[in-house]
C-alpha cells in the first residue's frame, strides 16, 4: 500500500470519527470509548505558541487562529505517527512503543528526511541515559563503600 493510500485511510478515519461525534462537544473519545478533554487531545499552547515564535521578528505577532491551527496540526501529527508505530508494537506483539518504532513509522509515512536526524538524537539520548545510570551507580557504589546500608539509602 502506498503512502498517499495510507494517508488516504487515515483522514477517512479521521472524517468517520469526527461525523460519529456531536458537533457540540468539545471533547473526543478516545480508541476505548472514554471522553478525552480537548487538553489531553492537544500539545500545550504555551509550547506551540514559544516553538512559533523563534523565526518571528521580535515585535510581530501570531494571530490567535494560527496558533490554534498549528496546534491541531502539530497534535494531529503525532497522533498520526504514533498510530504507525503502535500499529508496529502490537504486530510484534510488544505492549510498549520504542524509539525504534516511532523511526520506523516516520519511514513508512514518508517521512524519510527526519528519519536520519532522529536517529542520531535518539542513539546521543540512549547514550547520554546510559551515562547517567552509570554515575548513579557509581555513586551509589560509593556510598556503600563508605559504610552506608542499601536500607539507609531508602
Amino acid at each position: 500500500m502506498s503512502n498517499s493510500e495510507d494517508s488516504q485511510q487515515y483522514m477517512d478515519l479521521i472524517v468517520k470519527e469526527e461525523e460519529e461525534m456531536s458537533g457540540d462537544e468539545s471533547d473526543k473519545q478516545d480508541g476505548h470509548g472514554s471522553m478525552l478533554r480537548e487538553q489531553d487531545r492537544f500539545l500545550p499552547i504555551c509550547n506551540i505558541i514559544k516553538i512559533m515564535k523563534v523565526p518571528v521578528p521580535q515585535n510581530g505577532k501570531i494571530a490567535k487562529d494560527a496558533r490554534e491551527c498549528i496546534q491541531e496540526c502539530v497534535s494531529e501529527f503525532i497522533s498520526f505517527i504514533s498510530s504507525e508505530a503502535i500499529e508496529r508494537s502490537v504486530a510484534e506483539n510488544r505492549k510498549t512503543v520504542n524509539g525504534d518504532d516511532l523511526l520506523v513509522a516516520f519511514s513508512n509515512l514518508g517521512f524519510d528526511n527526519y528519519v536520519e536526524p532522529l536517529s542520531i538524537y535518539l542513539q546521543k539520548y540512549r547514550e547520554s541515559n546510559k551515562s547517567d545510570r552509570n554515575l548513579f551507580m557509581d555513586s551509589n557504589y560509593a556510598q556503600n563503600e563508605d559504610g552506608a546500608t542499601n536500607e539507609a539509602m531508602k
